[in-house]
């Protein structure tokens, strides 16, 4: 059932409106940026660090996986255990993949059993763009977001001509991949419809004998999925916007020989939004919405099935002020686990309410968000976040910052039989920041460099610990340290593109000393793009240094460092050919203790868009 409020919300928002319709004219989405303020703003205006990632810059990459794409963005770490359909994780500023929380056009569809979002279940063929907000932002979002914050928006109906678009490409490991679209308008309902599938006879993914779950097969995976978006602006200032996304993944993996284990993830999300200008400076938005993680693992020992549901209800209205904005957001969102196990509890609601003011006024700049989520399981948590910025000249501008964050234990955590705490309390993040951005340019040289460093501390984190009578139990007992600097340079002059960063880190456990797990206390990328007449080459560097694969830190990963290559041909008028090259000089290198990573890799496709 619908909150009252949401239902009362939707009457007041769609009473109050003219009657003549007009057309929507989407904007340019490289410029712009929602995730950090849960409004559009220029990227330039941001008082956060934040990464976009566009549709131009997803079509060159090449890139097979959403985790392959985010691996060389700054401060972020990925983990695979295998290839790229098998189970991917992000860490953000050195942050757990649990505490990065994961939007599909702002709904959330991870599995609120384990605490995560399955990121190899998100096919690179529904996204249109991606924005990436690093350090806490509960006070946005609410729960989860302590690392930051991965937000995923797929393509969307524009313009008023019929498009079609098609894909196809052939790579190592018989991996072969099809999308097909079609944009357009019927009237003024504009829409938007895109099909694809990936399969892969893959490699095996433990290469370690003595592991085990090794097993020396092959380990492989399929995608089929498709997605919906459709906008009717049916008068003045109103529109609704309907949005549909569906993937299923069947990834094999390793678990005990004579067996061929497998997962299989379908990832669900719908929405309908109603957006409304109430009056000159009062826009109202409200959304219905619902994500599903829907998982079975096949093993020998027999299928484990785990859903989870999360329908959610959100209504924002951005007010300008005589002095600055304020967005004002009241969400409820109702989870639900179904799974063969006897879990004691298989649903909890949490209420929300948010408020966002943000000011600009000459070379000042202000931001700052409060958030009280209150959940029927862990009780109420408030957060909250300010930035200031400055800019002390045309090219120079300074900013700063304090926020809180905090994740909700999992139902695994609270619930698993005979493995979990339900006195558990949520985790909690207190992150201070400040940052410095130089834009200039010389002649046809243009360039921004930045720096970004952080302190952000995490208490109470749960660890699972077990006595001496090993009775293993999920603890709130440990406190981390994420602290470090990222630095950046991008530079553009004439055909050529160069984007490079640096993350200098330290992600420790405060107890031990030690490093946390998979994380590395240097790593960075550099990207360089030359266009050569028709041609554009790129080229990728992607480096790390050691990293230990448990929490006693011994388990060491090796560091690494290796090269991609890619190459876009426009040989036709609507059509392209794409050259990838990955780890080009097959460098031996594990993201997980005993995971192959595959070695050299070649991937070529051809693209259609008249």
């Amino acid at each position: 059932m619908w909150p009252r409020w949401f239902v009362i919300a939707a009457i007041a928002s769609v009473a109050s409106t003219p009657a003549v319709a007009q057309p929507v004219k989407p904007g340019p989405i490289e410029t712009v940026a929602v995730t950090a303020s849960r409004t559009s703003q220029p990227i330039a205006d941001l008082l956060a660090d934040i990464t976009v990632i566009g549709s131009d810059e997803i079509a060159r990459s090449g890139a097979q996986s959403l985790t392959e794409l985010l691996q060389r963005q700054p401060g972020t770490e990925i983990t695979m255990n295998g290839g790229p359909g098998s189970v991917s994780g992000a860490y953000l500023r050195g942050a757990n993949a649990g505490q990065t929380l994961v939007l599909i056009d702002g709904l959330r569809v991870g599995s609120s059993s384990v605490g995560a979002t399955t990121l190899e279940a998100i096919p690179l063929d529904q996204i249109d763009h991606i924005e990436i907000l690093r350090g806490p932002a509960s006070s946005l979002y609410g729960a989860d977001a302590i690392g930051g914050v991965v937000q995923v928006f797929t393509k969307r109906a524009a313009g008023d001509a019929w498009v079609p678009s098609a894909s196809a490409g052939y790579g190592t490991y018989d991996t072969r991949n099809a999308t097909v679209g079609l944009r357009g308008a019927l009237g003024p309902l504009a829409f938007s419809l895109t099909g694809g599938g990936t399969r892969s006879t893959g490699f095996n993914a433990i290469v370690n004998p003595a592991n085990f779950s090794y097993n020396p097969d092959i380990d492989g995976y399929s995608t089929q999925n498709v997605g919906v978006n459709a906008i009717l602006p049916w008068a003045s200032g109103q529109q609704v916007a309907v949005e549909y996304f569906t993937n299923r993944l069947n990834n094999q993996y390793d678990g005990e020989i004579g067996f061929d284990d497998r997962t299989v993830t379908t990832l669900t999300a719908w929405s309908v939004a109603s957006r409304n200008k109430l009056a000159e400076r009062w826009t109202s938005i409200l959304t219905v919405g619902e994500g599903s993680d829907d998982s079975v693992s096949e093993t020998g020992f027999g299928n484990f099935p785990f859903k989870t549901t999360q329908r959610q209800f959100t209504w924002q209205n951005d007010i300008g002020l005589p002095l600055g904005e304020l967005s004002v957001v009241l969400e409820r969102r109702e989870e639900h686990v179904a799974t063969d196990d006897a879990f004691a509890v298989t649903q909890r609601n949490t209420n929300s309410a948010t408020g966002v003011y943000q000011l600009r006024h000459d070379a000042f700049a202000l931001q700052a968000n409060l958030r009280y989520d209150d959940s029927s399981q862990y009780g109420s948590k408030t957060t909250g976040g300010i930035a200031v910025g400055y800019r002390l000249s045309p090219q120079w501008r300074v900013t700063a910052g304090y926020s809180t964050g905090f994740r909700a234990p999992s139902f695994n955590d609270l619930y698993f039989p005979g493995f979990s705490n339900p006195n558990l309390v949520p985790e909690t993040a207190y992150n201070t920041e400040a940052a410095a951005y130089w834009t200039s340019s010389y002649d046809e040289l243009r360039w921004e460099a930045r720096a970004i460093g952080y302190y952000n501390r995490v208490d109470d984190l749960i660890v699972f610990q077990c006595d001496a009578s090993f009775n293993c139990l999920p603890q709130n007992v440990d406190r981390a340290l994420l602290e470090g600097v990222t630095l950046g340079l991008d530079l553009a002059w004439r055909g050529t593109r160069i984007t490079g960063s640096l993350d200098l880190q330290d992600p420790h456990d405060v107890r031990t000393g030690n490093v946390l797990p998979r994380r590395a206390r240097r790593h960075g990328a550099l990207q360089v793009q030359q266009q050569v007449g028709p041609l554009q080459l790129g080229l990728e560097y992607v480096a790390s240094s050691l990293r230990y694969d448990d929490a006693a830190n011994l388990v060491k990963l090796g560091g690494y460092g290796i090269v991609n290559l890619t190459l876009q041909w426009p040989f036709a008028k609507g059509w392209s050919l794409l050259l990838r090259g990955n780890n080009v000089f097959d460098k031996n290198y594990q993201l997980a203790a005993d995971f192959s990573t595959g070695g050299a890799q070649a991937f070529a496709g051809v693209q259609w868009t008249p």
